[in-house]
């Protein structure tokens, strides 16, 4: 079930909300990319919605880099995509050129999927009201919206301006995290620029 055909939940004020924009970057949005999303195009318009919305001093963007660390699990994860397995300056970790400029802080650039961590709350605080688009809704927003939430940040996740590695997967990502109400809401963008 989709945040599209249910009613929308009454969101607070969201004036002193974070809109966090994750890994706007080419690897996610190239359909050639092993990893690109074939929603990114379609989602982005509603991003760029939200960042007029926001405006530079309110929008945070993030980058997935892979770093060096392959301890754990992580091995065998770059044995499985070895093509992601590039130094963090590779291009391909780049920004897609609409998301240059988005944000006054640079990029938080992190080698997790989440990007719930000390970099964010540095900007944020420590339970901020945060409102997630980007890429992809089943991998990195999912890892960021689940442990922020359980740190006690009010979570909303607009729901069409992330992209998923399918729809079949963005659909179920939706569902999980609207789950986690009232901690974790799932609206349009729309109602988030409402709630502003």
């Amino acid at each position: 079930m989709s945040a599209e055909t249910e009613t929308q939940p009454a969101l607070p004020d969201l004036s002193d909300a974070w809109l966090v924009v994750i890994d706007p970057q080419k690897i996610f949005a190239d359909s050639a990319s092993e990893w690109g999303s074939p929603m990114f195009a379609g989602a982005l318009g509603a991003i760029k919605s939200l960042r007029s919305g926001f405006g530079a001093d309110r929008t945070i963007v993030t980058r997935w880099l892979p770093g060096t660390g392959r301890a754990g699990s992580w091995g065998p994860y770059f044995e499985r995509w070895p093509f992601a397995d590039r130094p963090d300056t590779d291009p391909i970790f780049d920004l897609v050129s609409p998301a240059n400029g988005w944000s006054r802080r640079g990029t938080v650039d992190v080698s997790t999927f989440g990007k719930w961590g000390e970099g964010l709350t540095r900007l944020t605080g420590a339970t901020p009201t945060l409102v997630l688009a980007g890429v992809s809704t089943d991998c990195c927003v999912i890892s960021t919206a689940l442990p922020a939430a359980d740190a006690g940040a009010t979570v909303v996740v607009a729901a069409d301006a992330c992209a998923g590695s399918s729809q079949d997967n963005h659909a179920a990502a939706l569902q999980v995290m609207g789950l986690y109400a009232p901690q974790i809401e799932v609206v349009d963008s729309a109602a988030v620029l409402a709630a502003r």
